[in-house]
């Protein structure tokens, strides 16, 4: 494959990633605008993401796409112009467009097949829409030029004059890209100036075809803003200099002070240094003549400025926006994921260092070890917080998912959110998207009553989900709440008996008939339908949640609603644990689990008579001794430590032959042969080479309660 087909290759790979991001934003998007259908800035974000995808869908080959996209960009031109209303009708057809938009790029990948008959369908539906209201603004939708407005998303009554420099990188043809095709986008944005420069061209026997020596200076006048000349370039923002600015507003410049003069623009544009240019102004000739024959400048950026000086004389009215966009670079996930593993790798060997350094004794070590652990940290915090992602990203993806349910269930739910700024690893972001799809299915299904049944029972017709983040520690908590009809203990356990999964005369605490509901195969539900019924869901959620050594806990008031929180760690690459120790063999406790250590003599086993109970303060706690849960066969040691830790608001203890202390644990996950061993979450690498082995406390503690009764009876 030659090096043309490979860039060729990356630019459609990258256009797949940001037509995903686009995809993403034009959704959430269009959920806004239907609640506020005239908002000129949700338009224009619609109208834009459509725009980039048909435009960066020609570039890379992706014709379907571009064809197909373009019918929805004629619509919200339209809807930009006045001439058409934002109604549930063009919502809905817009969403329907999104995802076939989506299947047409899976499509690509061999992911799915296009059905044409779909596409035909959403674009026959929307030139009607189109046609059906072409002859004049629609009542009630007040065209965008009339309504003045200093958005970033750009106003159509104020035109404004950019100055731009597109400075492609030379290996810009390897990715196939043509940058004319840019710069006629470009030119299909308003009026329009364009200068070649090609000082940078070289001699006929050195010249290169494959590499870009060409660039532009680019004079534009639009109603766009900012952010939509640089959503032309957004495919190629990591393969050029690009540069936008405005140079001109409406009554900046009037007739009798006129713009900037020849040299001021040179200066301005870094084409000239203003010390040079004040050397030479003594001279009789023009600046421009001046310039080029001292060799300062090419006579092709002479030829821009005065473009720009002829442009900005011509067109007067404008409006000033800038916007300073931070500078970013995209690295595949893949790659984030390596460089995490090999700083989890480094706190080992630091680790190995500070202890070779306490064994030696030299102050020389000593001093280069703390030095490397403390940059070792810093190192480890940043390409942690590298992971970090903002939840709300996820959030915004279940605005689609309430909105089309509550229409197939007759229904009227809306969503709310609050915390979307609260920051996850992306691991466990990845893996929180279905655990959340089951709880607000099942929140809307089972939950939220119809509205009928909702008025009758004084309540709003409109019901709300709504999801809530925020840290608590090193964890962070997220809240799925309904004011729907709450959940029935008593249909809950008589259900649970019924199942098998408790004994008929069983008490148990309201918390803990909540959480039947997670039991495989449970489910109240009067009838079996699309949404939910079938006794699967919730025990996913459950599994899934525990894989991310997370909690669940469940709170409801019958006809008030239901409160579900999931309290999961903010990583699970790196953790604060507590090492132990039992004979030579060590573990990690979980740090966020553990209360705190107190110690178990042999008269304290004598007074509780070998029960495995402990008096703390006057308070009994249960504990699991771990040399025999793990059958280690070893002489106990007269006084033993017992760490307390705290399991679905239940103390429960762990006896240990000692602690030796924290540790900054970097967890490594267990081969095939061990992965599903109860109460083991993975491994970790000591200082001196050696593995712990790390505990999940919360499934350590339900294997040993369900093996209890099998142990009484044994012992009976």
């Amino acid at each position: 494959m030659s090096e043309e087909d490979d860039g060729l290759d990356a630019g459609k790979e990258a256009f797949k990633e940001e037509a995903a991001e686009l995809l993403t934003e034009l959704e959430t998007s269009l959920l806004e605008l239907e609640e506020h259908p005239t908002d000129e800035d949700l338009i224009g974000r619609v109208f834009r993401a459509m725009h980039t995808v048909k435009g960066s869908g020609a570039m890379f080959g992706f014709d379907d796409i571009a064809e197909f996209t373009h019918e929805v960009e004629t619509a919200f031109d339209m809807v930009r112009n006045g001439k058409l209303a934002v109604t549930k009708e063009l919502t809905n057809l817009t969403l329907r467009a999104r995802d076939q938009i989506r299947t047409m790029i899976e499509a690509s990948e061999g992911k799915a097949t296009v059905d044409h008959k779909i596409s035909k369908s959403i674009i026959d539906s929307l030139q009607l829409l189109t046609k059906g209201t072409a002859a004049g603004s629609p009542s009630g939708h007040e065209p965008a030029a009339q309504k003045p407005s200093k958005s970033a998303s750009g106003d159509a009554s104020h035109s404004v004059t950019y100055r731009i420099r597109f400075k492609p990188f030379a290996d810009l043809f390897v990715t196939g890209t043509n940058p004319i095709l840019l710069i006629n986008e470009l030119r299909q944005m308003g009026s329009c100036m364009v200068v070649a420069q090609i000082d940078a061209i070289t001699r006929l026997e050195e010249f290169n075809p494959e590499s870009c020596a060409t660039y532009w200076d680019i004079i534009l006048t639009t109603t766009l803003s900012t952010n939509a000349i640089k959503d032309v370039f957004i495919f190629v923002d990591d393969m050029c200099d690009l540069h936008v600015e405005i140079v001109d507003e409406e009554g900046e410049y009037d007739e009798a002070e006129g713009y900037m003069k020849l040299g001021e623009i040179l200066a301005a544009r870094g084409d000239v240094k203003i010390d040079e240019l004040k050397k030479l102004l003594g001279k009789q000739k023009k600046v421009g003549e001046i310039l080029v024959d001292a060799g300062i400048v090419d006579s092709g950026h002479i030829a821009s400025a005065l473009a720009e000086q002829q442009h900005i004389k011509e067109v007067r009215e404008q409006r000033q926006k800038t916007t300073d966009t931070a500078a970013s670079i995209r690295v595949p996930s893949d790659k984030l994921d390596k460089l995490v593993d090999l700083v989890g790798e480094l706190v080992t060997v630091q680790a190995r260092l500070s202890q070779t350094a306490i064994i030696h004794g030299e102050a020389t070590l000593t001093s280069i070890s703390e030095e490397v652990e403390r940059l070792t940290w810093e190192l480890r915090d940043s390409t942690m917080s590298i992971r970090m992602l903002p939840i709300g990203s996820t959030f915004s993806k279940f605005k689609r998912l309430v909105r089309d349910l509550s229409i197939e269930l007759g229904k009227e739910i809306q969503m709310t959110t609050d915390g979307a700024e609260t920051e996850l690893d992306k691991t466990v972001i990845e893996k929180l998207n279905d655990p959340l799809v089951h709880i607000i299915r099942n929140s809307i299904d089972h939950g939220i009553e119809r509205p009928d049944i909702r008025e009758a029972a004084g309540k709003s017709k409109m019901g709300t989900v709504h999801l809530s983040a925020g840290h608590s520690g090193a964890n962070v908590l997220i809240k799925i709440e309904d004011d729907g009809a709450g959940l029935d203990k008593e249909r809950i356990l008589k259900k649970a008996i019924d199942n098998g999964l408790i004994a008929p005369d069983a008490e148990l605490s309201e918390k803990e008939i909540f959480g039947m509901i997670f039991a495989p195969g449970f489910s109240t539900a009067q009838k079996i339908t699309n949404v939910s019924g079938r006794g699967v869901g919730m025990d996913v959620v459950k599994k899934n949640i525990d894989a991310l050594r997370g909690l669940v806990e469940v709170k409801s008031r019958k006809g008030s609603g239901t409160t579900i929180t999931l309290r999961l760690p903010l990583t699970l690459a790196i953790i604060d644990g507590l090492l132990v120790k039992i004979a030579n063999e060590v573990f990690v406790i979980p740090l966020a689990v553990v209360e705190e250590c107190v110690e178990l003599s042999k008269k304290d086993i004598e007074r509780t008579h070998g029960r495995h109970v402990s008096n703390v303060r006057g308070i009994l706690i249960p504990y699991i001794r771990l040399r025999e849960h793990f059958v280690i066969e070893a002489e106990e040691p007269e006084m033993e430590q017992i760490v307390i830790t705290e399991v679905d608001d239940k103390k429960v203890g762990f006896v240990v032959d000692y602690v030796i202390g924290e540790h900054q644990t970097v967890i490594k996950s267990l081969g095939r042969v061990f992965k599903d061993i109860a109460g083991i979450s993975g491994a970790t690498i000591l200082g001196d080479g050696t593995v712990a082995l790390i505990l999940d406390v919360p499934t350590l503690v339900r294997s040993v309660e369900t093996h209890e009764p099998v142990t009484a009876d044994a012992a009976g």
